[in-house]
């Protein structure tokens, strides 16, 4: 099961080199269910995600890249590049759950979109959570910022609403 909430970034962290990343290349070859493919440095992943927003199933089984490589030719939509930075909170360094956040720098024509995950062991601990404020605006119920909804959609238009729902938050 994964249970995790969602964040626009608008001001990246001080000093993000110095944390742990990863580049991340996915495709998806379907939406519902979610059936997704993602290679991370020099491994590959092969997910299915069910329906839903903050909470659902996940499975996730290791991809040859061989398999990687035949089945992005298959993928519908655009591949996402992106850049993944481990956090962790610092504020819930007290916390024994001690949370990570996952923040995505994307890539491409999706240059300038900062997305933020934390995960979370149960829906009590999620709505618990007390988000530090570079995580500026929550998204976790809007579907736009689910990544197989930006591989299907036009860049222009995740970019806009994105900068929209941050110029909001600092109205």
């Amino acid at each position: 099961m994964e249970i995790e909430r969602k964040f626009l970034i608008q001001t990246l962290p001080d000093h993000l080199e110095q944390y742990p990343h990863n580049e991340i290349e996915q495709a998806y070859l379907c939406t519902d269910p979610v059936l997704r493919i993602r290679k991370f440095d020099d491994s590959c992943i092969f997910t299915y995600k069910s329906g839903g927003l903050m909470v659902r199933e996940e499975i996730e089984v290791p991809l040859p890249y061989d398999s990687y490589i035949h089945l992005l030719a298959k993928c519908d939509g655009v591949p996402i590049t992106k850049t993944r930075y481990l956090i962790p909170d610092s504020a819930d360094a007290s916390s024994a759950s001690g949370h990570t956040i996952e923040l995505d720098v994307f890539h491409g024509a999706l240059a300038g979109l900062c997305l933020a995950e934390v995960e979370f062991s149960s829906e009590e601990d999620a709505h618990a959570y007390k988000a530090p404020s570079f995580l500026t605006v929550e998204v976790t119920s809007v579907s736009t910022f689910h990544n197989s909804c930006i591989s299907f959609s036009d860049p222009s238009v995740i970019l806009t609403e994105a900068k929209r729902l941050l110029t909001q938050k600092s109205l």
